[in-house]
């Protein structure tokens, strides 16, 4: 026990425990974790896989005693820290005003019941946002071809458009496929509650059942829901009509609550299939540890 005790000692651990250190902990897993969700969702992210980079130059002029890198690396570092502050000042001001609307401990402690909750009026207000995008373009005639993802991922298809990642919005949507815009053309992929990308080519359906007043976007809008599980939804610029597409079916002149009971649908099976993944992943760690 000595022995154990004085290894302790030799690299810097305290040899008793207090409860301070249990708070210590938390605390620091609070500020490592929020710091981490900041830097993914922010250009601070580019900003770290540069500091990684010097630091690694860094060390390795310090190892290998490169005298001159390593005094110009000591002599620029407090620079660079300004530097860094100046200008991410605008995300770093961002953070701090999220940071003191957050309500932390609740947050971390409050009850599941009550964040599950706040997801789904989250996932009701972006489809309620969809429907109404889908029937004021339908109203005056503005074409639009919209596809939600499921569990199939189709980056294939998203590759062929632009690359967006924007948070969903009717007035965005609208805009989007609004005549004469650059992005008007082609479809809008939709993936994890967010617009990843818009102008993207679709593959056309060789269904020879499907009515021949049916355009290239119908077509289009079959075609995918042929090779995946998606649902597309089509807003025909001839006559304003809203149609969905899934499984290699098409449904015609869909109302606003049927739209709106299908998205429900969908956005509850994907948050249902990534709960059932995590606790599958859960269970496999705990019969690892086993």
């Amino acid at each position: 026990m000595n022995n154990w005790m004085k290894s302790l000692t030799n690299i810097g651990l305290p040899q008793s425990f207090h409860i301070t250190y249990i708070v210590e902990i938390l605390i620091l897993t609070v500020i490592i974790y929020e710091l981490l969700i900041w830097v993914k969702n922010t250009r601070a992210w580019t900003l770290l896989k540069g500091i990684v980079v010097v630091t690694v130059l860094a060390l390795g002029s310090y190892f290998f005693h490169l005298t001159t890198l390593t005094w110009i690396m000591s002599k620029t570092a407090g620079v660079l820290v300004t530097v860094v502050v100046i200008v991410f000042q605008p995300e770093l001001r961002r953070a701090l005003e999220q940071l003191g609307r957050k309500n932390i401990i609740f947050s971390i402690f409050g009850p599941a019941t009550v964040r599950a909750e706040e997801d789904r009026r989250s996932l009701d207000k972006i489809n309620s946002e969809i429907v109404r995008a889908v029937y004021e373009m339908g109203k005056v005639k503005t074409g639009a071809l919209i596809v939600m993802e499921k569990q199939v991922i189709l980056n294939e298809y998203e590759r062929t458009g632009i690359p967006i990642d924007a948070q969903i919005s009717s007035q965005l949507l609208m805009n989007i496929f609004e005549h004469n815009t650059p992005l008007h053309d082609g479809a809008v992929f939709i993936r994890n509650q967010r617009i990843v990308a818009a102008t993207c080519y679709l593959p056309l359906s060789d269904n020879m059942e499907l009515s021949k007043e049916l355009g290239t976007r119908h077509r289009a809008g079959v075609g995918i829901s042929e090779v995946s599980d998606s649902l597309t939804i089509i807003v025909s610029e001839e006559t304003g009509a809203v149609s969905i597409a899934e499984g290699g079916l098409l449904k015609r002149d869909v109302g606003q609550d049927e739209l709106k009971k299908k998205l429900s649908e969908i956005t509850q099976g994907i948050e249902e299939g990534k709960r059932k993944k995590l606790m599958g992943r859960i269970k496999n760690e705990r019969k690892t540890d086993a």
